[in-house]
């Protein structure tokens, strides 16, 4: 007797959908990914120790209102811009940097307005920066 000998199929593995599937993975990955570009301002904390000096230096005091304007040593700005917080900034200060600046914003002022004076005054290269707060009653 004699037997028909079936044909034998090639086995291939088809690479087309195992490269569609890593090119997704790829793809999902590269666009799940977050990428910060974080900023940070050099803080030095206040110490208690040392005796109080009779005059205190001339501070530059930044007002933030509710609405997010800003008001350098009592002067309104014309505009919200950056460009132009940083120069009244620079000009209150008079090239002196190691000037007391302090921050005082409403309590619903926007958390981007506050970080925005923040921003600035570091780069400008401020070292006494300080926030003002008022105390809880009672």
């Amino acid at each position: 007797m004699q037997f028909k000998r079936q044909a034998k199929d090639n086995v291939d593995v088809n690479m087309t959908p195992l490269i569609d599937v890593v090119f997704l993975l790829l793809i999902f990955f590269m666009v799940s990914t977050t990428f910060t570009d974080k900023t940070e301002i050099k803080l030095d904390l206040p110490q208690a120790t040392g005796v109080a000096q009779m005059k205190q230096p001339e501070a530059i005091k930044l007002v933030i209102s509710e609405q997010g304007d800003y008001a350098v040593n009592g002067a309104k700005l014309i505009n919200n811009n950056f460009a132009t917080l940083k120069s009244a900034i620079s000009k209150a200060a008079k090239g002196e940097l190691t000037t007391p600046f302090i921050i005082t914003a409403d309590a619903n002022t926007s958390h981007q307005s506050v970080v925005k004076v923040m921003d600035a005054a570091g780069q400008l290269g401020f070292t006494n920066l300080s926030i003002t707060t008022v105390h809880p009653e009672n």
